[in-house]
């Protein structure tokens, strides 16, 4: 992978705290390039040397923090840790913990259900992993229970962002 330019890292991240900031004020249909590039203090033009549109800005933004995360989440854990879903789960709370704005702005807003979307495909994904692992019992690898287990999770993490965070990401992760 080709190094990315200091200039061109600054760049993209002064847009992204913009939109995310705006996120938390509005909803995202309110939103314009001009209002990014305002909070960004950079030109118009520049958002559209790196984004198509707004669409398209949140589309990555919202893949740049799942792959945070997904990096956050793996790098944290030992060989033992990985067999363990408490140890699974608790770098996860965590980094929600860590990158509340984001999160919070991305499940509050309405109009957009891809970060729902996005999060209940992960989970999907995860629990498959799990059962393919021996981690889960596998008498639940059918597409039901995978599915009941992934929206019990996402609305849990939901419910917790949603409410300020009642409880720690310890507390979170043990309860799941």
């Amino acid at each position: 992978m080709p190094k990315v330019d200091r200039r061109i890292m600054k760049t993209r991240e002064a847009i992204n705290n913009a939109f995310i900031q705006l996120m938390s004020e509005r909803d995202f249909s309110k939103i314009t390039i001009n209002d990014i590039s305002e909070r960004a203090n950079i030109n118009r033009g520049t958002i559209y040397l790196h984004y198509t549109d707004k669409f398209d800005l949140l589309d990555k933004c919202m893949d740049e923090h799942f792959g945070h995360m997904l990096n956050f989440c793996t790098s944290t854990k030992t060989g033992e840790e990985r067999l363990n879903i408490f140890h699974n789960l608790l770098p996860m709370f965590k980094y929600f913990e860590e990158n509340y704005l984001l999160s919070s702005s991305m499940l509050s807003n309405k109009g957009i259900s891809c970060f729902h979307d996005k999060m209940m495909r992960m989970s999907i994904n995860g629990i498959n992993e799990l059962i393919n692992m021996g981690k889960i019992n596998q008498e639940y690898n059918n597409d039901v229970d995978i599915q009941f287990m992934a929206s019990a999770f996402v609305g849990t993490v939901e419910w917790w962002i949603k409410n300020d965070m009642p409880h720690s990401p310890q507390f979170m992760a043990q309860q799941l």
